[in-house]
């Protein structure tokens, strides 16, 4: 998945905040469940992540129902099968908000298809797979692809 578009001179990037918090839950999807929890000291070392910064991430996801928690010596975050039905769109919704995708190309105030900039037609389709693609596809079926695939959400361990 990759993570960063060039929109004209503008760059359409996600924010590290929203990077760390996709990849935390994707994390998660792999490596916790209701059964073994984990730490956040153990994600940011994991994903070689500022901890702090994201345990302020984690907090706002959970508090927004897209990873679960629990307190106590077992404690920890994980994802609960209603979790694992959220999109990536989820989280940057709640970690960016979404304006950056509505955004034109080339940086022009009013851009569409009834008053397009010159790229318009040709990002448009672009702009629209990325759309679907954050989406329509659950957390449960990026990590299903992750296993499958053998993709990696962090390199410490390569």
């Amino acid at each position: 998945m990759c993570l960063l578009y060039i929109w004209g001179k503008q760059r359409f990037m996600l924010s590290n905040a929203c990077k760390y918090a996709i990849r935390s839950i994707l994390y998660l999807g792999i490596q916790a469940n209701e059964n073994e929890k984990i730490g956040v000291k153990r994600i940011a070392e994991s994903l070689e992540t500022p901890q702090p910064f994201l345990a302020k991430l984690l907090q706002q996801l959970t508090k927004n129902g897209l990873v679960s928690s629990s307190k106590g010596p077992t404690g920890g975050f994980f994802l609960d099968e209603q979790n694992l039905e959220n999109s990536v769109w989820d989280v940057i919704k709640c970690i960016d908000g979404t304006d950056k995708f509505d955004q034109c190309f080339m940086g022009l105030a009013a851009c569409g298809d009834e008053n397009p900039c010159p790229v318009h037609f040709t990002v448009a389709p672009f702009k629209k797979k990325i759309y679907a693609d954050f989406k329509d596809k659950t957390i449960k079926e990026f990590v299903a692809e992750i296993k499958q695939k053998g993709r990696h959400i962090s390199l410490k361990d390569i």
